[in-house]
């Protein structure tokens, strides 16, 4: 698994790069203190493990963040933040990443985060989902596209992940849509398919990172 590591400063891009590297599985590239859009399109990495403050500003690994989505969209990244205040890791998950690191966060769980990350799941801790969620259901996307614009869900199915932001369970998402409740699964089970996901709480995240 190819791995890329844009931290805020050399010295400490160095030591979570060599750190990583003592898991044989992952080839590790250090793009700290260099371009990391030029190096993420080099190597096309699996997962990008990218600090939240690059060059010295605070949000630059976001703005960075929004156009990885663009050019290497199956690059699924990992901020890195500095503390998980809520805001923080709302913008986070707002710019497209699929997990949060603290750097409070105990070291040896990165190599584990990156092959979670890599497998398709989301790394985001219990206090931190119950924000985004809370934070989503109030600003639920209403049409997901692609990294080249083209819409990925019907009508209804958009109709559907409106309502699983607002936190309905089947049953009343059926009832909202006077449909019946095997119809919301079948729709479900294509939006987990187009979308790439497999839980609703992932669908939800995924849809938030198209309001932004």
């Amino acid at each position: 698994m190819r791995v890329l590591v844009a931290d805020s400063t050399t010295l400490t891009g160095r030591l979570i790069a060599d750190w990583l590297r003592r898991d044989r599985g992952l080839e590790v590239v250090d793009a700290s203190g260099r371009s990391v859009l030029t190096a993420a399109t080099s190597l096309t990495a699996h997962v990008g493990v990218i600090s939240s403050q690059l060059d010295g500003k605070a949000g630059k690994g976001l703005e960075i963040l929004a156009e990885l989505r663009t050019l290497v969209p199956q690059t699924r990244v990992i901020m890195l933040l500095d503390c998980d205040e809520p805001n923080s890791v709302v913008a986070a998950f707002r710019s497209g990443a699929r997990g949060v690191f603290c750097r409070d966060d105990p070291i040896k769980l990165l190599s584990r985060c990156v092959h979670k990350v890599h497998e398709g799941q989301l790394w985001v801790s219990g206090p931190q989902l119950e924000t985004l969620l809370a934070t989503f259901a109030n600003t639920p996307a209403t049409q997901l596209v692609d990294s080249q614009g083209a819409t990925l869900l019907s009508k209804r199915e958009q109709d559907v992940v409106r309502w699983l932001a607002e936190g309905l369970t089947n049953c009343e998402i059926a009832h909202q849509l006077n449909l019946s409740e095997n119809t919301v699964k079948n729709h479900l089970f294509r939006i987990y398919n187009k979308l790439g996901v497999s839980t609703r709480v992932e669908a939800v995240i995924y849809a938030a990172g198209q309001s932004a």
